[in-house]
């Protein structure tokens, strides 16, 4: 049964994405949207991401049965102090943020206080694309998303939100807050640092122009992730330190070990090493992707 009304706080790429699919995939009678600025208003509604799109946030979360929070993770908790006073009972609150521990520590009480509930979400679904011009209805098929429930989450509520994703073409996967967060910072978080650190290093203009003249497709692609929004991704890190710097380090011992196969100069141990790596990534890339 699809839900009264949704209602998206933010409308970026997840955010703009999520009300394509929402409606195309008929999952609210009514799709609302907030935004900030005047011209967005326009904007989102030539795009076609909400039925109705509002500067006022009383406006937009009212009546609603599910609140999906698609703005910077430094502002959510503040963001949701202002929504709860106007929402109804049992009104269900989920998020798309990149690390999840801060979110459903702070969120979780504040929604319980108000009646409502909390229910932290993460849909692995993205591009270095920002804003509604970049949304597309398609972008969560075939993606997880991770669910984070706590021992005190309604299962009601729960339910919920494992349905809505399921209905934008993603499966839902549960686990605590803590792995969700060690985990992503390896797979999400050091790869976007790692490329920003590539382009800082290589496109030094130290180096040259004949330096830049040389980057071709591969540097393009190992560089995509940095040309994502700076204040998203410093707000990732900020609230993901401490696992963001274990992978940091992970990754430090990584390199060590390749540094000393290249100062050995054994061309079977660079060989083995090179020959295990691809033989990992091609077992991922065939179980992520059968067909």
């Amino acid at each position: 049964m699809p839900l009264d009304k949704l209602t998206i706080i933010g409308t970026g790429l997840l955010g703009g994405s999520i009300g394509l699919a929402a409606r195309a995939r008929s999952l609210a009678k009514r799709v609302s949207a907030l935004v900030r600025r005047p011209e967005s208003v326009a904007e989102c509604q030539a795009f076609g991401v909400a039925d109705e799109v509002t500067l006022d946030l009383a406006e937009a979360v009212a009546g609603t049965d599910l609140i999906v929070l698609c703005t910077p993770i430094s502002g959510m908790a503040a963001l949701a102090k202002r929504t709860l006073p106007h929402l109804k009972p049992d009104a269900v609150v989920t998020d798309v943020g990149s690390t999840k521990q801060q979110l459903v520590a702070e969120l979780t009480p504040l929604c319980a206080g108000a009646a409502a509930h909390f229910v932290g979400s993460h849909p692995m679904a993205g591009s270095e694309q920002t804003g509604p011009a970049a949304a597309r209805a398609n972008l969560f098929d075939g993606t997880v998303c991770v669910v984070t429930p706590t021992g005190d989450t309604h299962a009601g509520a729960l339910a919920t939100v494992n349905d809505f994703w399921a209905g934008l073409g993603s499966q839902p996967v549960a686990m605590p807050a803590d792995t969700h967060d060690r985990l992503v910072a390896r797979c999400s978080h050091l790869p976007h640092l790692l490329a920003s650190a590539l382009s800082r290093r290589v496109l030094d203009p130290a180096h040259g122009e004949q330096q830049a003249q040389l980057c071709a497709t591969g540097f393009r692609d190992m560089t995509r992730l940095a040309a994502g929004s700076p204040v998203m991704w410093r707000d990732i890190v900020g609230s993901n330190r401490d696992d963001i710097l274990a992978a940091i380090d992970e990754f430090t011992d990584e390199l060590g070990q390749l540094r000393g196969l290249i100062t050995d100069d054994s061309p079977e141990a660079i060989e083995a090493w090179l020959q295990q790596a691809k033989a990992t990534r091609d077992d991922w890339n065939h179980s992520a992707d059968p067909g």
